[in-house]
């Protein structure tokens, strides 16, 4: 054994060859830690010492080779001094510089995943083959950074600019297919031929066959454009490139200024040029705030993984109510592979389903991400019925009918006596309590809520709600279903809206007011989507549509008198008075026609206007500072009310419910990581300018109490 250390070891192979092996004790994947790192410069350092070996390979003992760096040390990390993180990148690609000029050829073995760090690894090296089934990638962007160990240099080197540019500006997963053919990699076999495939390569760069050298001053040289060419490939790449990313995400341009910049410089410089890159986006509160949510995200899942435990089997699955949401639920649930039955009170509905299902598995069939066949298999997991004749062998049912109280009780009281006592029983309610719902159950321990969002397949979150009686293996089991159908479940506790709406609502009231203080619901739009919303509140109500806001309004103002209880008539009252549902009947604040390619686009209608001008009472004068304060202090505010009241556990459900669920901007974070970075202090001192628009401007009282003591949500 040349090394042997707790994630690597270096032995000696048949035909002089080293093994270089990643295998970290304790984990079910390979990262690089701060272990991993050190131990990798130990390991290299007896390679170098080593007389008499003809070549190495690097292998993977995991089922991916390494997924990335560990990201739970970001955030310390990120909070040091920018040199420091210069001066810790810099030691890294020390090693990786050393891997690289090692005085015999090296391969790396990748099977599985690849990415960031890991593919960084397999980049130091002369050659790479891959395993059929793998993708490799540098999704760092995805993280408000870029590729800190090398990957700017040696892969704008080895693929050329432009490829290099698109894979690491668009942070994809690269399969085995486009690696080979943009020369990422050398050669592409099944997992099982991976070592013989790198050993073969050995041999023939000793046999002379392959000249590894001049591979490796390749990737230790300068870009080979001449000013020109660079000039076009970089600031044509820019323009587009921020295009796409959007202001509020600068890595992706970043990046391609740092590899403009060290075009033409050799290796030790351009990965100083990359180091000082990396840190100064490291610094940014966009890459604090996407770590962040990368971290609350891994919560999720951990206690998702821990519900999952308790969960039953949901072998057979079925909806109630075949509308658009039913087809969705169904569509969703059968092309994840759980069989559902879709019941209906008529043909007509039944219809209406199917036809949702079929339309969106056609889509992907037609953008090729799935095969004919598989779009068949997934239509024959749904049967619909008229009936309840099978329900006696489902599993769990997703109740999806009108959001009327009454008509949902008698629905769920009806389905109660059709399923088995161990049957779980959901249902999709947007505001209804849980507790009114389950008030006339036989079994109310076995009744949640399990809120989709609209459209089902686009949205990720399911909000498991849970009811006075629910019991843990309803929720557990409702969890479970949720997960194997690809959504993010948070587990939240009942009251009128759950979290999101209940959060939405007062975002909605904000909104309404700066309409009355007479703002152009056009300019607020226009201000709110600036600020990172993927559309402005107006047309969000458009979406939404304006009686299911308005139906939801009346039962937020119901639960919530206090503070979402009004006593005047707002625009979104005008436009629910005047038939203007949004785009579900073509006329909301906006009027909507058919773009070429028959999606609905808006465009202004004056009477929007004249119908709004007797709700406005005064013409204020309103800085966009403003506009955006009137809007998130009343969604920040009731976020910080759900935490303490205990409707989610900790702020990390509350942030990714928001994110997940009505698309707050992600690189802000989330509500509260919100108020964080502009100060708990700052925060209450902003809320209490506008206290007299009213109570959901006003702070709680433990919140002025975390001003006081300098405290934080997020530590």
């Amino acid at each position: 054994m040349i090394y042997e250390g707790k994630a690597i070891t270096v032995k000696e192979i048949e035909g002089g060859i080293a093994q270089l092996n990643f295998d970290l004790q304790g984990e079910s994947v390979n990262k690089f830690n701060r272990l991993t790192i050190e131990e990798l410069r130990a390991a290299t350092d007896k390679l170098k010492a080593q007389t008499g070996l003809k070549g190495l390979v690097v292998t993977s003992g995991k089922d991916s080779f390494i997924v990335g760096a560990d990201i739970t040390e970001f955030t310390e990390l990120f909070a040091g001094p920018e040199e420091d993180l210069i001066n810790n990148n810099l030691t890294a690609n020390a090693v990786f510089n050393d891997i690289e000029d090692l005085p015999f050829p090296t391969v790396t073995c990748i099977n599985g995943m690849a990415l960031g760090g890991g593919f960084e690894m397999g980049l130091a090296t002369d050659y790479r083959v891959m395993d059929d089934k793998a993708k490799v990638g540098l999704p760092e962007v995805k993280l408000g950074i870029f590729p800190g160990f090398g990957g700017t240099v040696r892969l704008s080197r080895l693929i050329g600019v432009d490829y290099a540019i698109e894979w690491i500006c668009m942070g994809s997963e690269n399969r085995a297919d486009k690696a080979l053919k943009t020369g990422a990699v050398d050669a592409v076999v099944p997992a099982s031929k991976l070592l013989d495939a790198a050993r073969a390569i050995i041999d023939q760069c000793n046999d002379g066959k392959l000249d590894y050298q001049a591979r490796r001053e390749e990737k230790k040289g300068k870009i080979k454009l001449n000013n020109m060419e660079s000039m076009m490939a970089f600031e044509t790449s820019k323009g587009f490139v921020a295009g796409q990313a959007g202001k509020n995400y600068p890595a992706p341009v970043e990046a391609i200024k740092v590899m403009q910049k060290h075009a033409g410089l050799t290796r030790d410089k351009a990965i100083e040029v990359e180091a000082k890159g990396f840190a100064k986006m490291a610094k940014t509160n966009v890459a604090a705030c996407l770590v962040g949510l990368f971290l609350n995200d891994q919560k999720l899942k951990a206690k998702a993984k821990q519900w999952e435990k308790e969960a039953a089997d949901v072998k057979q699955a079925a909806v109630l109510g075949a509308g658009i949401m039913g087809g969705g639920i169904a569509y969703q649930s059968a092309y994840k592979g759980t069989p559902i039955l879709m019941k209906d009170i008529n043909e007509d509905g039944i219809a209406l389903g199917l036809k949702e299902a079929k339309k969106l598995l056609s889509k992907r069939v037609a953008k090729g991400k799935m095969k004919p066949e598989q779009m068949a298999d997934a239509l024959n997991n749904i049967r619909p019925t008229l009936t309840y004749g099978d329900f006696g062998n489902v599993d769990i049912v997703v109740e999806a009918v009108v959001e009327n109280v009454k008509v949902k009780d008698s629905v769920l009281r009806e389905v109660e006596d059709q399923v088995s006592e161990d049957t779980i029983v959901t249902s999709n309610t947007s505001t209804i309590s849980i507790d009114t719902l389950s008030k006339n159950l036989k079994r109310p321990e076995n009744f949640c809520g399990m809120h989709f969002f609209n459209p089902v397949p686009m949205m990720p979150l399911v909000e498991v709600i849970r009811g006075e009686k629910t019991s843990d293996r309803a929720i557990a089991t409702t969890v479970a279903y949720a997960k194997a159908m690809g959504k993010t479940p948070i587990v939240v506790n009942n009251c009128p809206g759950f979290l999101v709406n209940r959060v939405l609502f007062p975002y909605f009231g904000g909104f309404a007011g700066l309409v009355r203080d007479g703002a152009d619901f056009q300019r607020v739009d226009k201000v709110m989507e600036n600020f990172g919303w993927p559309m402005g509140p107006a047309y969000l109500l458009d979406v939404v549509g304006m009686d299911t806001g308005k139906h939801a309004n009346e039962v937020m103002a119901e639960g919530f008198p206090d503070r979402m209880k009004t006593d005047w008539k707002s625009g979104i009252d005008v436009m629910f008075e005047n038939d203007r549902y949004g785009q579900k009947n073509g006329k909301g604040f906006y009027a909507y026609e058919e773009d070429k390619k028959g999606k609905q686009k808006k465009v202004v209608d004056e009477e929007t206007y004249k119908l709004l001008e007797p709700v406005v009472k005064e013409k204020k004068d309103l800085t966009d500072e403003d506009i955006i304060a009137r809007m998130m202090i009343p969604l920040c505010m009731e976020t910080v009310r759900c935490l303490e009241d205990g409707i989610v556990e900790e702020p990390a459900d509350a942030d990714m419910g928001l994110i997940y669920g009505i698309g707050f901007p992600p690189f802000r974070g989330g509500a509260l990581r919100y108020i964080d970075d502009m100060g708990v202090d700052k925060f209450v001192e902003l809320a209490d300018k506008y206290a007299d628009l009213g109570p959901l401007y006003h702070p709680t009282e433990k919140l002025r109490e975390m001003a006081k003591n300098g405290e934080t949500f997020f530590g």
